[in-house]
């Protein structure tokens, strides 16, 4: 009994210290600037990163290889469109869209693109398409594509599944970008 008394006390105690440091660490990047705590003040990047850019051209070139024209609707998108689209099915008319407010998402840092399907009336979203007739959904052709680039696919998302969105986020987390972490371009660049 006192082996689980001391067990339950030490879970209090580091839960309680998770909890002391979580609330602290706001105050501790305020007080102490060069500290690991201290938000980097970087700028938002205003484009694709390099390599994902680079890799959106090689998923529009192989899938046409395939026979599947796609389009790439978005890309890199403000803090500000990525507040518009989180308003939506909220304070304003629509389907919620998206969960990540401005800066939550990888698309705000360059990391991130939306796909569709071209068809002769437009795009579609339509997972069941099979357009070149091979006995497979194109998009999930697509979908196979872009994970063998190195994206990341969100309807593999346990949570709110995105099908269009693909990202990469060379090991970064929305907390890091946040915090002014960013890829190494030049690291990525010649790749």
């Amino acid at each position: 009994m006192k082996i689980l008394s001391k067990l339950i006390s030490f879970t209090v105690f580091i839960v309680t210290l998770g909890l002391v440091v979580y609330i602290l660490i706001p105050e501790l990047e305020k007080q102490w600037p060069g500290s690991p705590f201290a938000k980097k003040e970087v700028p938002v990047p205003e484009e694709l990163h390099p390599r994902v850019e680079e890799y959106k051209d090689k998923l529009v070139t192989q899938a046409a290889e395939r026979g599947i024209e796609i389009a790439i609707t978005e890309g890199h998108r403000s803090v500000e469109s990525q507040n518009e689209l989180y308003e939506r099915g909220r304070s304003k008319e629509g389907q919620v869209v998206t969960h990540a407010r401005g800066g939550e998402s990888y698309h705000n840092y360059g990391l991130a693109i939306d796909f569709a399907l071209k068809t002769d009336h437009g795009v579609v979203w339509d997972m069941e398409r099979d357009g070149n007739g091979n006995g497979k959904s194109d998009w999930m052709e697509v979908v196979a594509i872009a994970k063998d680039l190195g994206f990341e696919w969100g309807g593999d998302w346990s949570n709110f599944k995105d099908y269009p969105h693909l990202q990469m986020d060379f090991g970064l987390t929305i907390r890091d970008l946040k915090y002014g972490e960013r890829p190494n371009v030049a690291e990525y660049a010649d790749k």
